[in-house]
């Protein structure tokens, strides 16, 4: 299947349901793109190669998510989004401030931002709560998913509110809801490939459904290697490691002639 547009995801709305996933890795992104999964979505870090990523998953939508206090102004991120699109990102998720988001969407990169509960802004919020339970905080939501819309953005990220909120938020807005623990009805349904793996170190939030035990997987091979160092180690200080048959052999007449030429040179 062809990678999505941005006119095409503008064209799916209300029309199927999208998936996106935060993915960690190259391999993860690739186990993605075999899946037929819409849209991924990394961090730009420092120990990060995008290009590597956009190797991996070609033909997926990709986006890349600008770190949080890493821009001090919105032509800082600016110069990281454009950086960002150069390695092979398809559009920027910003979760800074909608001067940000303006900034972005005003040079034509495809940006989303962030509302409802936003992780780095939890104290806030009195901790990882949910937003929107109130119809005071419920209108907020709205004004600010609103917001990213009169700003340029494609979509906005609505997390942890009530599921009446995201229906009503992506009802009234033309650019992409995209729900992690909002309700079905958000345009796209996002989780990291932690939960879905399960292989999540730390809570495990409501909204999240986990798929695989990876987690196990990964203390057995992990066990099992230490087993298998252990073996290598034991076979060596025994000599039955290299054997002949790991060794590279030589013919009789090239090994003497080998052997001729140290004698004739001197060497012990």
């Amino acid at each position: 299947m062809p990678k999505l547009t941005v006119k095409d995801l503008f064209a799916l709305k209300g029309k199927r349901p999208l998936t996106q996933v935060y993915v960690r890795d190259p391999q993860e992104a690739a186990a993605c793109e075999s899946a037929g999964i819409d849209m991924i979505i990394t961090a730009q870090t420092d120990d990060r190669d995008i290009t590597a990523f956009r190797a991996a998953a070609p033909e997926t939508l990709f986006f890349v998510g600008l770190l949080y206090g890493a821009y001090a102004s919105p032509t800082e991120a600016l110069r990281g989004a454009y950086r960002a699109m150069e390695e092979g990102a398809d559009a920027i998720y910003c979760p800074q401030s909608i001067e940000y988001v303006r900034t972005l969407a005003t040079e034509a990169i495809p940006v989303t931002g962030h509302v409802g509960f936003i992780p780095y802004k939890r104290t806030w919020f009195g901790g990882f709560k949910a937003v929107g339970k109130t119809g005071d905080e419920a209108y907020k939501v709205y004004q600010d998913a609103l917001a990213h819309q009169e700003a340029g953005a494609i979509g906005v990220e609505i997390e942890i509110v009530p599921s009446a909120v995201g229906a009503e938020i992506t009802k009234r807005l033309d650019i992409l809801t995209i729900g992690m623990g909002s309700g079905a009805a958000c345009d796209v349904h996002y989780l990291f490939s932690t939960d879905i793996l399960g292989t999540n170190e730390g809570h495990v939030p409501r909204h999240a459904k986990v798929y695989r035990d990876h987690k196990s997987e990964y203390k057995r091979l992990h066990e099992d290697a230490i087993e298998a160092f252990k073996e290598y180690k034991a076979d060596v200080e025994t000599k039955n490691y290299p054997l002949p048959e790991h060794s590279l052999k030589m013919k009789d007449d090239e090994l003497r002639q080998f052997l001729d030429k140290l004698d004739d040179s001197g060497s012990a």
